[in-house]
């Protein structure tokens, strides 16, 4: 197989690899690095599973187009929920590792929230307030400050 290239996907026809389909990963003058990413039933799957193969042996594979792979919607739905479950964690972890500077703008938010009530000042001043609270939160919260 001539002219391979990383991110072109091929498909064991008669090869000693498990059926599905692969990206190639790297490219070698001997040697071919592919990634499985969609399993024997078309499922697409994110395994890990790395092969080299000798480019003497890819007359055992065939071109395919980029795979799509299916994903079942439940399956997609939990991997987005414990995604958002994560990235919540990590916030409130790296708000609580920085209890000053995350407490200083909780309160510019709160004073941005609730002053009007409490000090007759421009609207303009309670939004900037929001805004440089919630972007302070966001900072914080994000681990960039060490």
């Amino acid at each position: 197989m001539s002219s391979l290239s990383v991110h072109d996907h091929l498909r064991p026809v008669d090869a000693d690899l498990p059926d599905g389909a692969y990206r190639v990963v790297g490219t070698a003058d001997a040697t071919v690095t592919l990634l499985l990413i969609v399993d024997a039933d078309g499922e697409r799957i994110h395994s890990g599973e790395i092969w080299t193969v000798a480019r003497g042996d890819l007359d055992g594979f065939e071109r395919v187009d980029r795979p799509d792979g299916t994903r079942p919607v439940g399956r997609v739905g939990v991997s987005l929920l414990e995604a958002a479950y994560w990235s919540v964690r990590a916030f409130v972890q790296q708000l609580a590792a920085h209890p000053l500077p995350s407490a200083a703008a909780i309160a510019l938010v709160l004073a941005g929230s609730v002053g009007q009530r409490a000090a007759p000042l421009p609207d303009l001043a309670f939004g900037v307030s929001i805004l440089a609270g919630s972007l302070g939160l966001a900072y914080v919260g994000s681990g960039r400050l060490s």
